[in-house]
């Protein structure tokens, strides 16, 4: 998957070249057509509407899925980033091994964001259970079938927002059973990541 790393002034980064040996640099005002992954590092200053950007560069992009790389990562920033249509958002100096982490979770159709906003956007998600219509309660029978009583436990959990650091104290199991779980539970109910997962298991959305 050839990757094009954009930033205001074309520079780039150690990182990204080790990370990519074949990517190539651009500037924020013109998305390489030759890429089928776009990065785009945030401009320095505080005027940044970040959504407003990722827009703009997802138009260029044409389909084609964008990262959003800040040197100072913040929560409020990334959902802008996602709502602005990114598929990610990831800080700028990211090691090589975490930037390819990064390409392959994406690449799958999934989205990339902190530990942290991913805790705040499965709780949140959580909430809106207590808000859905009745129509959901199918749905809810739909996922629970199709899990053993272990992962269901893991599943409720997991759609609270709780790590697997909490889930496996809380099921009392190891954190690699609960990897397990989270696994099986992501195959059997077509869901890309832990965020699909959670709008599933809350009866936001219907399992694949």
């Amino acid at each position: 998957m050839p990757h094009a790393f954009l930033s205001h002034d074309g520079r780039i980064r150690e990182s990204w070249q080790r990370a990519f040996p074949d990517m190539v640099a651009g500037v924020l005002a013109r998305v390489p057509s030759s890429a089928t992954l776009i990065w785009a590092l945030r401009p320095a200053g505080p005027r940044v509407n970040m959504a407003a950007l990722a827009a703009s560069l997802c138009r260029q992009a044409a389909g084609r899925p964008l990262v959003m790389l800040a040197d100072e990562p913040d929560e409020e920033e990334a959902l802008a980033a996602l709502a602005g249509g990114a598929s990610g958002y990831c800080n700028g100096h990211a090691a090589p091994s975490v930037l390819r982490q990064v390409a392959l979770v994406i690449g799958n159709g999934g989205i990339w964001i902190g530990q942290g906003l991913m805790q705040r956007l499965l709780a949140a998600t959580a909430r809106g259970l207590a808000t859905a219509p009745a129509s959901a309660d199918g749905r809810l029978l739909a996922w629970r079938q199709r899990l053993t009583a272990r992962e269901q436990e893991a599943a409720v959990l997991l759609a609270q927002g709780a790590s697997n650091k909490e889930i496996a104290r809380r099921m009392e199991i190891t954190e690699r059973t609960v990897k397990a779980h989270v696994g099986a539970m992501l195959e059997k109910l077509g869901a890309r990541d832990r965020l699909q997962l959670s709008l599933i298991i809350n009866g936001l959305e219907k399992p694949l």
